[in-house]
């Protein structure tokens, strides 16, 4: 599915900033000489706006089956492999939240990392190492931890890292004093409702946290198609990974990343994802908060 999305729409998502990726696109292109950027005297890199909007007009959004498909091409068709891509998305992730929520810019640099049992946790436990190279300081609960060499080996590059790791969640108002920040990292495309009992607890600690929340690929608790079906997280920020999912469509926070840049060529011809060129060397990609334009 691909969602129309023009000039106007544009101009609402971007923001200025130090990160060329994040200037109004209009702002980009005039201070370095037109829509086309290659001015000699722009220290920028080449942006074409005109083939943004286009990109962004034309963007696919999956379903479930064509995300599990993707994933599964990924790994037999392309030789990827999980350890490998959840490296690029966790560090992607972690690009993401450093321009949404610079160091600069936050109450506290704490961030509290919440991992579930599956893939989507251990995006979230990449990304946690990521952020304390960047300079945050963040702390993981991952309470259902996974029995496999790649999660164990996750959990002690963290631990050598001096990243706290804690047995329990906190009541709700030790968190909002503590963190300037959570990261949903509890499930990924593959969950359908209703919550397990031995997560409910935690997903109603994180609704009712007054810190902003950031979801990475999937708000916990949302149907992967539909959004949220009411028992589900409402993220400020979400990082869709590969390519955005339908669910994202309805979503209603301030900031909304792609990342996860490594999909071949053929493969994104074969799903008509139309993805955004990625400025620069950048991982991640500042998308429009879809929801804001219906």
């Amino acid at each position: 599915m691909t969602f129309a999305f023009g000039i106007r729409s544009a101009s609402r998502f971007f923001h200025n900033s130090k990160s060329t990726s994040l200037l109004h696109p209009l702002e980009f292109a005039g201070k370095c000489g037109g829509s086309n950027v290659r001015s000699k005297n722009c220290t920028t890199p080449s942006f074409n706006f005109h083939n943004y909007i286009s990109t962004m007009a034309n963007l696919k959004y999956l379903n479930q089956e064509e995300a599990v498909k993707i994933d599964q091409e990924l790994f037999n068709e392309y030789r990827f492999s999980v350890d490998q891509l959840m490296e690029l998305a966790g560090l992607s992730c972690s690009v993401a939240i450093s321009k949404a929520y610079p160091l600069s810019d936050v109450a506290h640099p704490t961030i509290l990392v919440v991992c579930g049992p599956g893939n989507n946790g251990g995006d979230g436990l990449v990304c946690a190492r990521h952020l304390k190279l960047f300079g945050y300081q963040p702390t993981v609960f991952y309470p259902k931890r996974t029995k496999k060499e790649l999660y164990e080996n996750l959990v002690v590059q963290c631990q050598r890292m001096d990243i706290p790791f804690i047995d329990g969640l906190p009541d709700v108002t030790t968190i909002n004093s503590t963190f300037g920040l959570c990261i949903d990292a509890l499930f990924g495309f593959s969950f359908k409702p209703p919550i397990r009992p031995d997560f409910q607890e935690v997903v109603s600690k994180m609704q009712q946290m007054e810190v902003p929340l950031c979801s990475i690929d999937i708000p916990s608790g949302w149907d992967v198609e539909k959004g949220d079906t009411g028992i589900g997280l409402q993220p400020e920020m979400l990082v869709s990974l590969t390519a955005p999912k339908k669910c994202a469509m309805t979503f209603v926070g301030k900031h909304h990343y792609l990342g996860g840049r490594f999909v071949p060529p053929e493969l994104e011809a074969k799903y008509s994802l139309n993805l955004p060129a990625y400025p620069g060397t950048e991982p991640c990609i500042k998308l429009p908060v879809l929801a804001d334009q219906k």
